[in-house]
């Protein structure tokens, strides 16, 4: 068994701490766990490693974490004159994100690359930003997002503040993988480092760069002025949101702002949410309490990372409501759109981006104001790619782009998606709205009497381990080789096969080439408009199910929207069965 000669060489093997040897020797006697700890290396997948923290080559370590830089190192070396750039780095507040980060600075220098590591936490995004600002070869950001507190995770951003797209992550990836023994690692001691000038530590000076930039994205700052009596109640979710969000509020003139006590501090246990995911309800338990004491207009989590916001609003009964990822993000686009134009701001080759699992109703919005709508695939990083193509080629001007997955960013200033900047103009438009005698919710009312009432969901399948990939690879499979002709009472007049680049037309037997990367995702669109996706989890043991419906009234779009809900997950059953 191969996975047991992994683990016993680990145990033998002079070049890994007792620490980790006495973690191994721990579960000899449980040989289930062995294999899930060394069946495989952890895969530096296109957005870098995630994964559990502990000891084995399918974990989150400082062993596997040394190898993913030396793998980065040997690519950036191979770019001309890249080295000489730098690696600028940032961590959130789990368990060993400090640890991990220094590790991979260390690394960097071993390569005699300078890295500027951040002097404490801080937001994915503003990492972005000081990749661009210091004109570094890469960044890294250490963090695993929104998963459970035993994840952490490594990813790899471009010279231009980006997650690497393709092909350029594929080559970073070839490089890690051909790391075959962690002794090819070159690291170098902290103090040598420092006293070679290798070793820089960013903060402060940084962190004023980046807020003037967000503030920079407010649309009419009169308005927050005369939105004094605005109370929002905002949520950390125990992250590095906690500063930034409050500290940008308060500058541009936010009065009432309440910070949940019990999540106001960063805890790598999240010890007060099962789940630090801004995307769960259950997460605004505290923040909810908090907003009926204040009587708050809203409330606003961002996850640990501060790349991802939530935002709850009372609906007509006066109860506070989660907004989905979609339903803010129409309400930023249209406000964004509509003010810029209402101003005389709006450029003529003005553009906004989304992905394919996003609302269809932002295309109603782009075509409502007469302005280029794009989509791309799952994934910031390529709405981050197409950002860099706008400004190289002039084509087009960036004013927007959103994923339903709760991201979003207006501006350039970062080329992820932006919590900070997000949380900002969540409140700029709470504020417009109550100058107009309206909350959110009935903002959204009046977008959906106005565009359609676009409904839509996400489902997904957790299914763990070998099997659970394998059952995961089975569904995309028989979904391929014997694709369901009707659903909920639709048929199905259109299947886009990402992995083929290929859309087929099943009423006139036509096939039209995608332009977008390969990726293994299937798209399914249904006679009355309404469709599915169906794509594996790039982070979590996941296949994900997103469905989107269309309907002139609210209640026909809820109805048609669960049928079609039902009938999918249906027959994703009969698959596993």
């Amino acid at each position: 068994m191969e996975y047991m000669k992994k683990y016993e060489e680990w145990l033998k093997n002079s070049y890994f701490d007792e620490d980790t040897k006495k973690e191994l020797l721990g579960i000899q006697e449980d040989k289930k766990e062995i294999q899930d700890r060394f069946y495989k290396d952890l895969e530096f997948g296109t957005g870098g490693l995630r994964g559990i923290i502990g000891a084995g080559t399918n974990r989150m370590n400082r062993y596997t974490v040394q190898k993913a830089t030396q793998g980065l190192a040997n690519y950036i070396l191979k770019q001309e004159a890249e080295g000489a750039k730098g690696v600028a780095i940032a961590y959130d507040s789990r368990y060993m994100s400090a640890e991990f980060a220094q590790e991979a600075a260390l690394v960097l220098n071993g390569n005699h690359i300078s890295t500027y590591l951040f002097e404490s936490l801080r937001p994915t995004p503003e990492l972005s930003f000081a990749v661009r600002e210091l004109g570094c070869a890469a960044g890294i950001v250490i963090t695993a997002s929104h998963n459970p507190p035993e994840y952490n995770g490594y990813k790899v951003y471009g010279r231009d503040g980006g997650q690497v797209p393709p092909p350029w992550d594929e080559k970073i990836i070839e490089e890690v993988n051909q790391i075959q023994d962690y002794s090819q690692v070159k690291r170098m001691e902290k103090q040598k480092a420092i006293e070679q000038g290798y070793f820089h530590i960013i903060g402060e000076e940084m962190d004023r760069k980046y807020l003037d930039a967000v503030k920079k994205q407010c649309i009419l700052p009169q308005i927050i002025q005369n939105a004094k009596d605005l109370r929002i109640v905002y949520t950390p979710l125990h992250g590095t949101g906690n500063i930034p969000v409050r500290q940008v509020l308060k500058e541009v003139g936010f009065q009432n702002v309440w910070v949940v006590p019990e999540q106001e501090k960063p805890d790598p246990q999240f010890s007060t949410v099962s789940y630090p995911n801004p995307e769960d309800p259950k997460a605004f338990t505290f923040a909810i309490d908090l907003a009926k004491e204040k009587n708050a207009d809203l409330i606003i989590g961002t996850d640990p990372d501060a790349d991802r916001v939530g935002v709850l609003v009372k609906d007509e009964t006066g109860e506070y409501i989660v907004l989905t990822g979609n339903m803010t993000g129409v309400l930023l686009m249209d406000y964004i759109i509509g003010q810029k134009k209402a101003l005389d701001m709006l450029p003529k080759n003005s553009a906004v981006l989304t992905t394919i699992v996003s609302t269809k109703m932002s295309k109603a919005i782009a075509d409502y104001y007469g302005i280029t709508l794009f989509e791309v695939l799952t994934g910031f990083k390529f709405i981050g790619e197409k950002i860099k193509e706008f400004e190289e080629n002039g084509e087009y001007t960036y004013l927007f782009g959103f994923e339903e997955s709760y991201g979003y960013l207006a501006g350039t200033h970062a080329r992820d998606k932006d919590a900070v900047v997000a949380t900002l103009l969540v409140c700029e438009l709470a504020a417009f709205y109550k100058s107009q005698g309206m909350n959110l919710y009935e903002a959204l009312q009046t977008l959906y009497k106005k565009y359609g009432y676009y409904k839509e969901e996400l489902r997904s399948l957790t299914l763990k381990g070998i099997e659970g990939m394998e059952k995961i690879q089975m569904i995309l499979s028989q979904l391929r080789k014997h694709p369901p002709t009707s659903f909920a009472d639709k048929d199905v007049v259109e299947i886009r096969d990402y992995d083929q680049q290929r859309s087929y037309h099943l009423k006139t037997g036509t096939e039209v080439p995608i332009m977008l990367p390969s990726s293994n995702v299937l798209y399914f669109v249904l006679e009355d408009a309404s469709w599915f996706c169906v794509r594996p989890s790039g982070t979590e043991p996941k296949v994900k199910f997103y469905f989107g419906v269309k309907a002139k009234e609210e209640n026909i779009a809820e109805q048609k929207l669960r049928s079609l809900c039902e009938s999918v997950m249906d027959h994703m059953k009969q698959i596993l069965s």
